[in-house]
């Protein structure tokens, strides 16, 4: 089975052809960084006008990618939430209109739950029950995973999400945006000891997190202040340093007390160099096995929307029995046929 996804929840206008929910057939993003940059983060105004304008030759080169056309694609997905509202907006009356149009049925996907689900794309298969950590710019939760469609919330940030802390971070050392990108960049060439930075919660009982704090202590680092270069990288790499030792502490502690053997991390902090390395250390220490998605599964992908779509569509939940351990607003799930 064909399923087409879309994915335009934020910044990024996606869409793939994935076969039988493993088998990524193309995957399209048409990315709207150099729209935003400007604004040091993202205007919802101008992704979803950039959405309308993207979205069909993006789902046409996705087609033309797999060298497919509408007649090949047996069912839609599409991201419902969570996300900018007129981005979702956009993706969403696209994929209904072309169900309707096609005859074909269609399934709303959770975005979240897409990102960690991705692992599902991958030759390395993780075995259920698993922890999974989705971490992005506007989300970092732990989750217990142990089946398709059932999984529940561990923990999540009470505050700013890991990417965003970083693209705030990022804006008062003078660097560009994306600021994840470029803090990993220039941190390379820092000392994270150089700067003693907070970590928020990382000794509280649970799995919530906070990066607040540490935000405003980089505020209160970099005032009044012109750096130097080597002091901008030192404090990039003290601040990632300190995101990356909370991020850890909580998913391994959250793998030990559920008794797992697999933890995934997904989403687009998930490409962190150094979230990897450590994460990828404190396993093996510990026996257990580290999915870290490939960089192209990371960032927001209608690969994952597709994936997840099959196995609601044609797969393990088809019977649209799962429960569902993530609010789906601001869209009720959306299961139809068209015509």
């Amino acid at each position: 089975m064909n399923v087409l996804g879309i994915e335009s929840s934020c910044d990024e206008t996606a869409a793939a052809v994935v076969t039988d929910g493993r088998v990524v057939r193309s995957s399209i993003i048409w990315s709207q960084i150099d729209q935003h940059a400007p604004f040091g983060g993202v205007v919802p105004e101008i992704a979803s006008r950039s959405h309308l304008n993207a979205i069909v030759p993006v789902v046409n080169d996705a087609l033309g990618q797999a060298g497919m056309t509408l007649d090949d694609i047996d069912g839609l997905a599409v991201t419902i939430g969570p996300g900018l509202i007129g981005a979702l907006l956009v993706g969403v009356q696209f994929a209904k209109g072309l169900a309707l149009g096609l005859g074909l049925p269609i399934v709303g996907v959770n975005h979240i739950e897409a990102h960690f689900m991705a692992a599902f794309l991958t030759d390395s298969l993780p075995k259920f029950p698993f922890v999974a950590l989705a971490v992005s710019g506007g989300h970092s939760s732990i989750f217990r995973v142990d089946d398709f469609g059932r999984f529940t919330l561990l923990g999540r940030t009470l505050d700013d999400a890991a990417g965003e802390a970083f693209d705030k971070a990022a804006a008062m050392l003078g660097l560009p945006y994306p600021g994840g990108v470029a803090i990993d960049k220039v941190a390379k060439n820092g000392n994270p000891a150089s700067v003693a930075f907070p970590r928020s919660m990382i000794k509280e009982p649970g799995y919530n997190m906070s990066f607040s704090g540490l935000k405003s202590a980089m505020r209160r680092h970099v005032e009044g202040r012109v750096l130097s270069d080597q002091e901008i990288n030192d404090a990039a790499a003290a601040f990632r340093e300190a995101v990356v030792d909370v991020l850890v502490a909580k998913t391994m502690s959250a793998a030990v007390d559920c008794n797992v053997s697999d933890i995934v991390i997904a989403g687009g902090v998930a490409a962190n160099s150094r979230l990897r390395e450590v994460l990828g250390q404190r396993t093996a220490e510990k026996g257990l096995i580290l999915h870290a998605l490939p960089l192209e599964l990371c960032s927001d992908n209608a690969a994952m929307i597709a994936g997840l779509g099959h196995q609601y569509l044609f797969g393990a939940c088809s019977d649209f029995d799962c429960p569902r351990g993530l609010d789906m607003d601001p869209f009720t799930r959306l299961v139809a046929t068209g015509g």
